[in-house]
């Protein structure tokens, strides 16, 4: 099984399922790439901050070898991190990354947050995370307006085949489209039913920007890295809502989370290393919702944000 695609502004095709790479072990990284490849997936969310990427690239060299896939079978996604938005380091970042991954182009490259940090060489520290040094914060002068343009020099000259952006928003985004020669192809945002974030979806929808969301399924990311807010919160695979939707369909909770997603219009990245879930979370298309079941799910949300700089103790209020 191979997932849907969503069509987006520039032309290209994008799975609407596809492997997020964020918390994938090192040691079997390789191994999940090649499986995920060998079970339907062909999109595969990766980023420098993750630090994995060289391993990611080696489960799609073993998979192109073995002639499981081609190259252009595959939609690879990376990011640029925030220590590179300087506009000269944007291009030898990016190309490293092509390097470790083992490929000549990304299907799409990301600014990963609307954060600019002082740059830090990858030879001294990779990823180099948020902290500069001494666990302190430096940032960089340079504008979101200038880190855009290095993108789009990238996208002008065919290292990467689509542009975009994450964790920006309404405001940002609205701003974007003033100074961008090439409006993005995606933004990449929190989305589960505790924050829909709505208003930011219909912002996208009216700009014909396709929407991916991350932590598709609430807290449940975030309670294996011990924070306090997602272990205070009812996961969403126990909530009644959920589980009630689920059992009527005869489908996972999870499945019922990623439906309420791609039926909508906006992709999925989940992951996971049990090859019968991985089928699962691949087939979130081939069922439908009820209109009120939807709403139902939509109901739920309550402006509830993990990803946010500030829950991991790093004084960057982005979303304040």
């Amino acid at each position: 099984m191979v997932a849907p695609t969503v069509k987006l502004n520039n032309g290209r095709e994008m799975p609407i399922v596809g492997f997020g790479l964020w918390k994938v072990d090192n040691a079997t990284c390789a191994d999940t790439v090649y499986n995920a490849i060998k079970s339907g997936y062909r999109l595969f969310d990766g980023a420098c901050d993750y630090g994995n990427e060289t391993e990611s690239g080696q489960g799609v060299k073993r998979a192109i070898d073995e002639g499981l896939v081609k190259r252009e079978d595959l939609f690879i996604v990376s990011k640029l991190w925030n220590s590179f938005h300087d506009k000269e380091q944007v291009a030898p970042i990016c190309k490293k990354q092509l390097a470790d991954w083992g490929v000549d182009y990304f299907d799409l490259y990301i600014i990963h947050f609307p954060i600019a940090l002082k740059y830090v060489d990858p030879k001294t520290r990779y990823p180099p995370g948020f902290f500069y040094e001494d666990d302190k914060l430096a940032f960089s002068k340079t504008s979101l307006a200038e880190t855009y343009s290095a993108m789009e020099e990238l996208y002008e000259q065919g290292l990467i085949k689509s542009l975009g952006i994450s964790n920006y928003n309404g405001a940002l985004m609205l701003d974007l489209f003033r100074y961008a020669k090439q409006v993005p192809q995606t933004l990449q945002i929190e989305h589960h039913p505790y924050l829909t974030q709505e208003g930011l979806v219909g912002i996208c929808k009216e700009h014909d920007v396709a929407v991916t969301a991350y932590s598709s399924f609430g807290p449940a990311s975030f309670v294996e890295l011990n924070m306090q807010k997602a272990k205070d919160t009812p996961l969403l695979f126990d909530h009644e809502v959920i589980k009630t939707i689920s059992e009527k369909h005869s489908k996972t909770p999870a499945q019922v989370l990623l439906r309420w997603s791609t039926q909508r219009g906006i992709a999925v990245i989940p992951k996971s290393n049990n090859q019968n879930r991985l089928a699962q979370n691949l087939d979130v298309c081939s069922f439908d919702l009820s209109e009120d079941e939807l709403k139902k799910i939509s109901a739920l949300d309550q402006n509830m944000r993990f990803n946010n700089p500030v829950n991991y103790g790093i004084n960057i209020p982005i979303f304040a």
